[in-house]
């Protein structure tokens, strides 16, 4: 089952989530709208190798804006910072940023019951785009969840996203022994 706005509202007064900064105004029907944080980060590497750390470098997103061009992985960060401690988030891109041909996630659109930071986005698009810091970007949708949960993403000692940043994080795939 799909939280409603007012079961999103109780779960925020109980601290069930946390959504900061929050906004009442962004607050839809079934969902919350996110919005694009000041940073964007694209691989320094032109091949990515899975079983090694690929570093980034960071660009901050300039009031003029920042042009996305086709055929590029830009990893960008969501403003708002999310809890969810018994509701399972879904990260699904904005109809009219999907109009512009951007996509916010290759494959990465649930989170954990736990997981407590703001959302790392896989960013590409189909022809030269330009966005800015602060734009609508994606809306989170919250599911109810049934039975009792043993391994918040929190608590995972192997979880790889847990640290609070601000900034996009790379992929951590070479932490997975494979």
């Amino acid at each position: 089952m799909i939280l409603s706005d007012t079961m999103i509202l109780e779960a925020i007064e109980t601290g069930d989530i946390v959504i900061e900064p929050f906004n009442r105004d962004r607050l839809g029907t079934n969902s919350y709208d996110v919005h694009l944080g000041k940073t964007l980060a694209i691989y320094k590497d032109h091949i990515l190798d899975a079983r090694r750390h690929n570093p980034i470098e960071y660009l901050e997103i300039p009031e003029t804006g920042f042009i996305l061009h086709p055929n590029t992985l830009y990893l960008g960060v969501t403003e708002e910072y999310t809890e969810s401690h018994h509701a399972v988030p879904f990260l699904e891109g904005k109809s009219s940023v999907g109009r512009l041909g951007i996509d916010i996630h290759a494959t990465a659109g649930k989170g954990d019951v736990g997981f407590c930071n703001t959302w790392t986005l896989e960013i590409s698009c189909t022809h030269p785009v330009r966005v800015y810091a602060g734009m609508p970007i994606g809306q989170l949708i919250y599911f109810q969840v049934h039975g009792d949960i043993e391994r918040y993403y929190n608590k995972k000692k192997d979880a790889k996203y847990n640290t609070r940043t601000d900034k996009p994080v790379e992929s951590m795939m070479w932490k997975n022994k494979f």
